[in-house]
C-alpha cells in the first residue's frame, strides 16, 4: 500500500502493524488519546498499568519513523489510581520515549469546564487531562499567530499607565533569565495563550465510550500544520480527528481496531464531506476542502 491509499482513509488494524506500510516522515501531525491503562476491556481489551509502557512503545517506534522532522506528535493520557495512588505508566512512558529518541517538548493541560461532581474519601474529581508534546528536533513547525486570543479585560487596568520599568524590558528579580516588557502589548487586540486549554468535554459520545471535543484536536492542528498537511490520529475511534483535519482543510490518516469504530468513523467523514462543500459555498471559502474520497478503506482511540 503506497502513501497515497493512506491519505484521508479510515484504516482497520493495529496501528503498529498498519503504520509499517507507511513510508518514513510523511505525517506532519500526531494527534490521539489511545485507550487509558485498564480501560475499555469491552472493546479494546484493556492493559494493565504494568504492561502500559510495553504495549505502546511498538507503536510509538512507528511514529517516530511516520513523522517528519518539523512534525509534532500530541498524546491525550491520563494517570490511573492503583492501590490508593497515582500510577507512575505515564511518566515510565515518557522516559522510555525519551530514550526511543522523542524529545519531550511541552505539556498542555485540558481544563473540562463541565465536569460533574463528585466525591472520593482521599482525593477530589479530576477536572483535567495532559495533553504532551514531543517532537523528532527542536525544530520544528508551529503556528503561534492560528490560536492567539483576545487580549482580555486585564489590558484596561494595566496598560492604560505603564511604569518606567513597563517600558523596557524587566529582567527577572531572580536570576533565572525571563524578562517581559510590558509595553510590547500596548494597542494590541490579540495575544499568544497559555498552555491550558478550556473546553467542555463531549457530551454526545457519537456511540464512543470516550469522544473528545472536536475543537480539542482542532487547536492542536492549527497550531502545528497548514492547508494540506497531514494528520494521523492512530486510535481514531469515532473519527473526531479525521472530522477536525478535514473541516480546517487538511488531510488526515485514521486507524483503529474495532470495526464498530470504524464504520461510525466512516459515516461521520461521510457527511462530512458532503456538508463542507455547501458550508464553503454558502462562506466563498473554498480553501476548505482539501480532502479526497475517505470511503475506500479502513479504524481504535478515544475520540
Amino acid at each position: 500500500m503506497d502513501r497515497f491509499s493512506f491519505i484521508n482513509n479510515i484504516l482497520l488494524g493495529d496501528c503498529g502493524e498498519v503504520l509499517k506500510g507507511l513510508p518514513d516522515n510523511s505525517v506532519d501531525l500526531i494527534f490521539t488519546s489511545p485507550p487509558y491503562a485498564d480501560q475499555r476491556q469491552k472493546t479494546y481489551g484493556g492493559v494493565s498499568p504494568d504492561a502500559y509502557v510495553s504495549w505502546f512503545l511498538p507503536k510509538t517506534e512507528q511514529f517516530l519513523r511516520v513523522l517528519k522532522p518539523t512534525g509534532t506528535f500530541i498524546l491525550n493520557i491520563k494517570e490511573r489510581v492503583v492501590n490508593g495512588e497515582r500510577h507512575t505508566y505515564v511518566i515510565e512512558l515518557i522516559l522510555a520515549m525519551r530514550s526511543q529518541g522523542w524529545l519531550w517538548t511541552e505539556e498542555f493541560m485540558w481544563h473540562k469546564k463541565n465536569s460533574y461532581p463528585g466525591k472520593w474519601p482521599n482525593r477530589f474529581r479530576d477536572n483535567w487531562e495532559r495533553l504532551i508534546q514531543f517532537n523528532k528536533s527542536k525544530s520544528f513547525n508551529m503556528y503561534q499567530e492560528a490560536v492567539m486570543v483576545p487580549v482580555g479585560n486585564w489590558a484596561k487596568d494595566r496598560l492604560a499607565k505603564l511604569s518606567q520599568t513597563d517600558q523596557t524590558r524587566d529582567e527577572s528579580k531572580v536570576g533565572s533569565g525571563f524578562g517581559k516588557n510590558v509595553s510590547n502589548w500596548v494597542g494590541r487586540d490579540m495575544v499568544y495563550p497559555n498552555n491550558v486549554i478550556h473546553l467542555a468535554t463531549e457530551c454526545a459520545n457519537k456511540n464512543h465510550s470516550a469522544a473528545f471535543p472536536i475543537e480539542l484536536p482542532k487547536w492542536f492542528i492549527k497550531l502545528f500544520t497548514k492547508q494540506g498537511d497531514v494528520v494521523l490520529d492512530p486510535f481514531i475511534g469515532s473519527g473526531t480527528t479525521a472530522l477536525a483535519a478535514m473541516q480546517l482543510g487538511r488531510n488526515y490518516v485514521g486507524i483503529d481496531l474495532n470495526p464498530e469504530y470504524i464504520d461510525i468513523a466512516r459515516d461521520r467523514v461521510a457527511a462530512t464531506q458532503i456538508a463542507l462543500p455547501i458550508v464553503a459555498e454558502e462562506n466563498g471559502d473554498y480553501q476548505a476542502i482539501s480532502t479526497s474520497d475517505s470511503s475506500r478503506e479502513d479504524k481504535h482511540g478515544s475520540t
